[in-house]
């Protein structure tokens, strides 16, 4: 039986390019023949046309369109969630509604897949979007690469493909869905990456601002503290603590060579609340480190079923056991 692929799609008034986005997929898949295949809109508390397009679509080919309609505008991460329940594809694609994403480029991303991995991220070497918005997703991708360990290039395309196993064992919720590869990787899923082409937006307008990176910053943080750190969260508040700890320090030490050199008092000076408040917060961080790591030891639970990937040899008899 073929492999089913889904295309999980969450629109915000796109209605100018919902038409020719279902055809281009229907016009790649048709070079397929090997897989089956279904689309999954997700209208995202549209305010345009997008959900009478997208409802015009299911009814004229149920047997590859689905559409959603959310109550409100919940945000891009619900959206695909609600998408991947109601998908039920072995294989997942997610991609945007505004056309700047080339569906020509899925075969690409079945190859990778065949060779491995468990999801595929693509990467917009060449942008088509202006200064202000290239420059700060170049510094938040490479920080985000630094900090999670995960070396991809492009963490905001939203064009990526998943196999099922993957999204049955990450929940995304908030602005968590650029970060669905690191915590993938958290699991010890396979993460690849590809390079693909990115078109200018012909219709509509950028949903994002500058506060998605400040949003994307904090989930960020996030992410670290329940993938790297989700064991060891006395190392995430203790290192900090250390670090606050030794500025502090080094801040009174300063001031105390200073008292001592008789240059003056030092009780009235900035700088010495300053050195006060550091060491003080870090105790602080030390100290909710050591409950971090208490509570996860006390209710440390079994660890995920996707971490076997494979077994061999006798099965265990559960009434002999």
């Amino acid at each position: 039986m073929n492999t089913l692929i889904s295309f999980v799609i969450p629109v915000k008034d796109e209605a100018g390019s919902l038409e020719a986005l279902s055809q281009r997929i229907h016009a790649v898949m048709a070079k397929l023949p090997r897989y089956r295949f279904e689309i999954v809109f997700v209208d995202d508390g549209s305010r345009d046309r997008s959900w009478e397009i997208m409802r015009s679509l299911a009814r004229r080919q149920p047997e590859t369109v689905k559409a959603l309609r959310l109550r409100r505008n919940f945000g891009k991460a619900f959206a695909l969630a609600m998408g991947f329940e109601a998908s039920g594809g072995d294989i997942v694609f997610t991609l945007d509604a505004d056309l700047q994403d080339d569906p020509e480029e899925i075969p690409a991303f079945l190859e990778k897949l065949e060779q491995g991995y468990d999801l595929v991220s693509g990467w917009k070497q060449k942008r088509r979007d202006p200064l202000s918005k290239t420059l700060p997703s170049k510094l938040f991708n490479k920080v985000t690469a630094w900090l999670s360990g995960v070396p991809l290039h492009d963490f905001n395309c939203g064009f990526k493909a998943y196999r099922r196993e993957v999204l049955q064992n990450i929940r995304i919720y908030g602005e968590l869905h650029r970060y669905v590869p690191v915590l993938a990787h958290d699991m010890g899923f396979r993460i690849g990456e590809i390079p693909v082409r990115h078109h200018p937006r012909m219709h509509g307008s950028s949903k994002y601002g500058w506060e998605r990176y400040a949003r994307g910053f904090l989930d960020l943080l996030t992410v670290l503290a329940t993938t790297r750190y989700r064991h060891k969260p006395g190392h995430l508040f203790g290192g900090l603590g250390l670090v606050f700890g030794l500025l502090g320090g080094i801040i009174l030490a300063y001031l105390a060579i200073l008292w001592f050199s008789g240059m003056g008092p030092i009780g009235n000076r900035p700088l010495f609340f300053v050195g006060i408040l550091l060491v003080i917060l870090s105790i602080q961080l030390i100290s909710v480190g050591l409950l971090a790591e208490l509570i996860t030891h006390h209710a440390s639970r079994r660890p995920p079923a996707c971490a076997v990937v494979e077994t061999a040899g006798r099965e265990a008899d559960d009434e002999t056991a």
